[in-house]
């Protein structure tokens, strides 16, 4: 099998079901009745864990590609990066829907008094067109404005982790190591785009 067609065929649909694992684990244990006695709460946190670890996780694919040198990982960006939209949705719609009951008087009043509910709900419409331009069509279309657009994703994902941190208050070890992993992928995009700018 070409690895084109290794990619297509056996590596990516293996990925898309390997980033649907925590969710099944998830809905397994809320039908087992093996969450706590807040569910929506448990269910808030969840989404919000998953939309942060594979925001990193795709910013993560650049610099392994780099220091690896499989180029073939940069066809998996996409992917999860479309996964963190799907579990920033999910994340949206526990707040919006089980949270806020569909109270859209309530979910305005929310999003303006409260600082972490602000800089989430920021993050998430910053993501929304990345995901709809996450695409070659857009890419075609949109030409070098496409890259621009899509480097808001180190905005956005500096936004989720602030979002956790004033979400918690006390116990900020999570926040703190997710934010210490995003300062290191900042670091090194700031070093490989330093170092191409000395190479050329």
């Amino acid at each position: 099998m070409k690895s084109e067609q290794a990619i297509r065929w056996l590596f990516k649909p293996a990925l898309f079901i390997a980033c649907l694992l925590p969710l099944a684990l998830f809905v397994y244990d809320a039908f087992t009745d093996n969450l706590s006695p807040d569910p929506i709460k448990d269910a808030t946190l969840f989404t919000g864990d998953w939309t942060i670890r594979f925001l990193l996780i795709t910013l993560a694919v650049t610099p392994f590609r780099k220091l690896t040198g499989i180029a073939k990982l940069i066809h998996f960006r996409r992917m999860l990066g479309l996964y963190a939209f799907f579990y920033a949705t999910l994340h949206f719609l526990v707040w919006f829907w089980l949270d806020q009951e569909l109270v859209l008087t309530d979910v305005l009043k929310d999003i303006a008094k409260r600082p972490y509910i602000t800089v989430g709900f920021t993050a998430f419409v910053l993501l929304i067109p990345l995901a709809v331009t996450s695409n070659r069509y857009s890419i075609r279309q949109l030409g070098r404005r496409w890259q621009s657009l899509h480097k808001l994703v180190y905005v956005i994902a500096v936004l989720g982790v602030l979002h956790f941190l004033w979400l918690v208050k006390a116990d900020v070890l999570e926040p703190v190591i997710y934010g210490l992993l995003l300062l290191c992928l900042l670091v090194s995009r700031a070093w490989w785009q330093r170092r191409a700018h000395r190479s050329r």
